[in-house]
């Protein structure tokens, strides 16, 4: 056996009910097979074993008192993964699913996400099974507060800086850092995605969603393609999927999905700017659910389907799918039909929508596929830029940070592929960016010796 196949194996029965960790450890460590010939020095190191183990794991209880006075518990999670190349970096998320097995899978795929960004962040994430969905700002503010009397003292501006996800968004991230801030006594750039007023970085609520479309428009250059005339589905209707939309439509492209956890709504005509400014403003200011969209604008809905059941169930064409819901949300079979309607090109907005079985049909037929750790990794690159402008106390113009995010896409991408087709697998990207990744963290680790 391989030390992939030891390493795979040995995470599978010390760690046996975390699916999606085991999911996100397989996808990355068969792509390393050519590594282990490339490097024995990585083998005799152990830097394999050492990898896919985080270097500490936090869970602690949340406790929060509801409108009605009830005391409410909830549990929170800290996944410090690995910081050879820079401090634990990586976000939090609040969602009912959230458990052990799933920060450790997210906080995993952040390690080699982060290490392509070329700035120097380590990998971590965190979270909790609270739902802030239909709470009040009272509420959410209480439970941020007591997430942070335990979270704060386990993170730090050079040891452990977390941002938003799936259900932390501006309000979040001010309830926490105001509450760090006042028990901590400094004002320090210990989180990102922080509002302009007080240290946030300007296009950081819409660096994964512009930096998805530019890491699948570089993958369309390569076929001297671009989104112009191009039908796209993009699934979710939070942070990233709404600037998403905003860029595909400033490139030529014609969005005509959009989903949220109640329901999918497609409207052929193209989610233009008016209705994303429509969109915005339900889920960001109104919190409102995807429907609305259907009441306001006439268009079909299919409450309790997902964009991609609806696309294969309807037949729908389309040229360019960008996933920016939750992990595992295309199956083998709705990928199958993506092919089959015509679709070239798929790049991942959130963290590992695509199964198995999908990202094998993406393959095998030729499709472009950029794997979330490459094609999302704008989101996390800006929160680096968002550090760096802390620490020189210095504000970047709009301009300015766009045009970084840009080049650190283009950076991505040209990593991804180079290294693909330096190790025999061109045009494949998640052997490009796994393999980019690992390299420059095990590099580091080598390095520093057995810590």
């Amino acid at each position: 056996m391989s030390v992939i196949t030891d390493v795979i194996a040995k995470v599978k029965q010390t760690d046996p009910n975390q699916p999606e960790f085991h999911q996100a450890v397989e996808e990355v460590m068969e792509t390393l097979e050519p590594t282990v010939k490339k490097h024995p020095e990585f083998v005799k190191a152990s830097i394999y074993e050492r990898i896919v183990e985080p270097e500490r794991a936090m869970q602690f209880r949340v406790p929060w008192v509801d409108d009605k006075g009830n005391v409410i518990v909830n549990r929170g999670f800290r996944v410090q993964f690995n910081n050879a190349i820079g401090p634990f970096k990586g976000g939090l998320r609040f969602h009912p699913s959230v458990n052990l097995g799933i920060i450790k899978f997210l906080g995993f795929e952040q390690i080699f996400k982060n290490a392509l960004t070329t700035l120097p962040m380590g990998g971590g994430k965190g979270g909790s099974d609270f739902d802030p969905k239909g709470k009040s700002d009272g509420e959410v503010m209480r439970f941020c507060q007591s997430f942070m009397r335990e979270l704060f003292r386990h993170i730090g501006g050079e040891t452990d800086v977390p941002a938003g996800d799936i259900g932390v968004g501006g309000r979040e991230i001010g309830y926490l850092y105001g509450y760090y801030k006042k028990i901590r006594n400094e004002h320090t750039g210990v989180l990102t995605g922080k509002g302009l007023s007080y240290g946030g970085s300007l296009i950081r609520p819409e660096a994964t969603g512009y930096g998805t479309v530019y890491f699948a428009a570089e993958m369309l250059a390569t076929r001297k393609l671009d989104f112009k005339g191009k039908t796209v589905a993009i699934s979710g209707a939070g942070n990233v999927a709404q600037y998403a939309v905003e860029k595909v439509n400033q490139m030529g492209g014609k969005v005509i999905s959009l989903c949220d956890s109640t329901a999918t709504i497609i409207d052929e005509s193209g989610i233009d700017n008016d209705k994303c400014c429509f969109v915005l403003d339900l889920k960001n200011v109104k919190r409102g659910r995807i429907t609305e969209y259907a009441d306001k604008y006439k268009t079909v809905c299919y409450e309790g389907k997902s964009v991609w059941d609806v696309i294969r169930e309807q037949g729908i064409k389309v040229d360019i799918a960008l996933p920016c819901a939750t992990q595992n949300e295309i199956s083998g079979t709705n990928a199958a039909a993506l092919v089959k309607n015509g679709c070239i090109c798929v790049a991942e907005g959130a963290n590992m929508p695509s199964t198995h079985e999908a990202i094998k049909i993406f393959q095998d037929k030729k499709i472009l596929y950029g794997p979330g750790k490459a094609a999302n990794a704008g989101g996390v690159a800006t929160s680096g830029l968002e550090m760096s402008q802390n620490s020189l106390r210095l504000s970047w113009t709009r301009e300015e940070v766009d045009n970084r995010l840009l080049l650190i896409m283009k950076s991505i991408h040209k990593a991804c592929h180079d290294t693909a087709e330096a190790y025999g697998k061109k045009g494949d990207y998640v052997t490009g960016a796994n393999i980019a990744g690992f390299t420059k963290v095990a590099n580091a680790m080598l390095a520093y010796g057995v810590v």
